[in-house]
């Protein structure tokens, strides 16, 4: 279940609720009780395999098409 980020804008609590993505738009209510609450926008840092670099010969598909580029 995702984890979602959210500021009250009476008290300036920032939050953490996990609910499911059909409710992500749903209001949510601060901690010590506000409903005046913002989603806040975060970043998900996704990396592929351990030292796994980008792939040799560069280009729009590695290099394996010999198109050089």
């Amino acid at each position: 279940m995702p984890t979602y980020a959210y500021r009250c804008r009476e008290c300036d609590t920032q939050f953490e609720q996990q609910r499911p993505m059909s409710e992500s738009s749903a209001p949510a209510t601060c901690p010590t009780g506000h409903d005046d609450t913002v989603k806040l926008l975060t970043t998900v840092a996704l990396t592929g395999r351990a030292g796994g670099g980008a792939p040799a010969g560069g280009g729009c598909c590695g290099g394996a098409c010999g198109c050089g580029g």
